[in-house]
């Protein structure tokens, strides 16, 4: 991108003596950045520096600066740029329970963002899905299973969200000193998760502990992860649009947390302000409102709009000056403005995308996340003694049930059916039927075929389709959410009928999907369960290697099973009082934490340094952890805390540490862990700020949120 024109040059005399000529202050690569882009807004008309705060800025041929589109996705793999490896969708990824895993995925992501980005570039390709600025992770609280967009996030619980979160934004940005690898974004600033079809004109009003407590957290974790760019919501909260909110993006935003980098409106939200919350009158004063807020970066077009408002005086141009500059930080952050020997990641050669190495990361991050719900002793399924299996169900040989959506693809996408037909030998006949449709009640099929098999595996569920965003949705008329959180009528009535024509053969059950589903007549029908998320390109290996006992099952829901949208409150109610393991008092179909193994662990010695702490004191935990059973296995080491004698309206309990664990069969391991007291902050809505209650707490070791293996009683003064 380095065009020279013939305008007055610049001097650089460098130490070798060699002297290298540049047309402006900004192009020199040996300054710093600010004086860099200190100097390039002082190149700038009103209306160049406008259009550089769209998120399709043009190029500016006059002082050499390329077009650059900065809207790109990565949730779970480069998305919609062609080619590129699909890991689980990001609601799987969190159901690992293991971030040194999403630190990778992150970094072979942003390995392969780089490769296509720099040979786009040298094809002069500058289209969307093309540039380094990711607008992921979506670190929203799926607060309700009933939101199509939850497979978007890490689940439910803050802390879980933080620390996967954070591990994703550090191995998507890398840790160059001075360049970043790609920028990644944190969305959607704030408090956004569903209904969709109300997501333009919604008012959001939660309590304030559960603003402070829920939502907040795992975007300050980010934050202080260094995360480049946050998004601001559709939604208002507290009466103001997110993208409007001089609470939000300013005072929060900037000065509490100390954000340096650039905020970006969710794309045409700023329209949201004037034509549907009806805050402004009309586009112009809509954009002023934004920009006097704090956003940057326009995903829109009502920046273009600027120029007008500083000549009827609703702003000045020292204002968008400063709005500006966070915005060019990031690009000249990313290396778009130095030759490309200055920048390592340029280097990184297309091979990598998709190789064997970045296949076998998405294979097991596949494995990881799939959990094992039911099991009465059918799995693993012996490969030796199988003569004949049957495979049917609506998902069984679906791609779209493997990537959920904000997806890329690529030329290596293992169905279900086709995992399973990779593992069964030669000996053992194999047939396949779709069964049923995905939501459509009066076709059915394939039952002549499973009478005659010896075993039959149903794949059932979603794919994004039936649920997702707004307008992607298909089959959906719900705006891409879900009114049952069951299973589509017709599913269930075909594993019914399944059941009486196999009679008392084996059945096992495969669920795809992106959300808590109620499977209560699948759990009497099957003699297995395995919820596979929607598990990647390589989820169809993943899942044939857990059935046939290759791999032993170890993920964990990050989200609360429910019986039924019965139990539940409102689906507009913001309030989090009977949500999520953490404020639910009901009883469950399966609790957060959930999942089932071939092998069985043992937990002792449970002990914390001292029984009493002051304010500013680590906790030191440790156990034992035995393998019991049979196999080698991993298992997710869950620790809660309670408040014994809390005056406050608090959390029934919450997750404070996890740990992932490989045990192999009959091994013994010692745990120790970390724990600052003033992680057990809560905010307390009278003292306007987060504090660590005096009193009596519990630390409960658990494998889910309801079974608690381990209890330690402490005191915090």
């Amino acid at each position: 991108m380095k065009k020279l024109l013939p305008l007055a040059f610049i001097l650089i005399f460098l130490n070798c003596n060699q002297k290298v000529e540049y047309s402006y202050l900004f192009q020199n690569p040996e300054l710093p950045f600010e004086q860099r882009v200190d100097n390039l807004i002082s190149q700038l008309t009103l209306e160049e520096k406008a259009s550089l705060m769209l998120y399709n800025s043009p190029a500016i041929e006059r002082l050499g600066i390329q077009e650059y589109n900065w809207w790109n996705e990565c949730l779970h793999g480069v998305a919609r740029a062609g080619k590129a490896t699909v890991f689980p969708q990001a609601i799987g990824l969190g159901a690992t329970f293991d971030e040194k895993l999403i630190n990778k995925v992150a970094e072979v992501i942003s390995d392969e963002a780089r490769a296509k980005h720099h040979e786009a570039v040298r094809k002069g390709n500058f289209a969307q899905y093309t540039g380094l600025s990711f607008w992921s992770p979506n670190v929203n609280i799926f607060r309700d299973p009933r939101w199509g967009r939850g497979q978007e996030t890490y689940g439910e619980d803050p802390y879980l969200t933080g620390v996967l979160g954070s591990e994703f934004v550090k191995g998507l940005q890398g840790d160059n000193e001075k360049y970043l690898k790609v920028s990644a974004g944190a969305k959607h600033f704030a408090v956004h998760s569903g209904p969709e079809k109300s997501r333009h004109h919604f008012n959001a009003l939660p309590k304030q502990d559960d603003f402070y407590d829920t939502y907040l957290p795992a975007f300050k974790v980010l934050i202080d992860a260094g995360v480049e760019s946050v998004m601001c919501a559709y939604n208002r909260l507290y009466d103001e649009a997110c993208c409007g909110s001089p609470f939000l993006l300013d005072s929060l935003l900037r000065q509490e947390w100390g954000f340096e980098g650039h905020v970006v409106s969710d794309c045409w939200a700023l329209d949201d302000i004037w034509a549907r919350h009806k805050i402004e009158e009309d586009k112009i004063n809509a954009a002023v409102v934004a920009l006097k807020s704090g956003v940057n970066l326009n995903c829109g077009y009502l920046y273009k709009y600027l120029p007008e408002a500083v000549e009827k005086d609703l702003i000045d141009e020292i204002e968008i000056d400063q709005a500006l500059k966070p915005l060019l930080l990031t690009r000249f952050k990313l290396g778009l403005f130095d030759p490309d020997d200055r920048v390592s990641f340029s280097k990184l050669s297309v091979n990598v995308v998709n190789s064997e190495k970045h296949k076998q990361l998405a294979y097991e991050a596949a494995a990881k996340s799939v959990v094992l719900l039911k099991n009465n002793g059918i799995l693993p399924l012996g490969r030796k003694e199988l003569k004949k299996l049957f495979v049917t169900g609506p998902t069984a040989m679906d791609v779209k049930a493997l990537v959920g959506n904000y997806n890329g693809f690529s030329a290596n996408m293992v169905t279900i059916l086709e995992g399973i037909m990779g593992k069964v030998d030669e000996g053992t006949v194999v047939n396949y039927s779709q069964g049923c449709l995905l939501n459509t009640d009066s076709v059915f099929n394939g039952f002549w075929q499973a009478g005659m098999s010896d075993v039959v595996v149903a794949s059932l569920g979603m794919n994004y389709l039936l649920e997702g965003e707004d307008g992607d949705a298909m089959l959906n008329n719900n705006g891409g959410d879900r009114i049952s959180i069951k299973l589509p009528r017709n599913q269930i009535e075909f594993i019914r009928l399944l059941r009486e024509k196999i009679g008392d053969k084996p059945l096992i059950v495969v669920i795809t999907g992106g959300s808590a589903i109620a499977i209560p007549e699948i759990l009497n029908l099957a003699d297995a369960v395995l919820f596979a998320w929607y598990p990647g390109e390589q989820g169809g290996k993943a899942v044939a290697d857990i059935i046939f006992g290759d791999v032993n099952p170890s993920g964990r829901l990050p989200v609360t099973f429910y019986k039924s949208v019965d139990d539940l409150p409102a689906f507009d109610d913001y309030n989090m009082q009977g949500r999520t393991y953490r404020f639910f008092q009901g009883e469950t179909l399966f609790p957060f934490g959930y999942g089932l193994s071939y092998t069985t662990f043992d937990f002792k010695n449970f002990k914390t340094n001292k029984e009493i702490y002051n304010q500013d004191e680590i906790i030191q935990l440790s156990l034992s952890v035995e393998n019991t059973g049979g196999f080698d296995g991993d298992d997710v080491i869950q620790v809660y805390y309670k408040s014994v004698n809390s005056q406050l309206n608090k959390p029934i309990k919450s997750l404070i540490r996890f740990n992932r664990l490989s045990i192999k069969k009959g091994e013994n391991k010692t745990i120790e862990i970390s724990v600052p007291v003033k992680e057990m902050a809560l905010w307390d809505i009278n003292e306007k700020k987060y504090v660590v209650e005096p009193g009596k707490y519990q630390l409960l070791v658990s494998k889910n949120a309801n079974d608690v293996i381990l209890l330690k009683e402490i005191e915090i003064r």
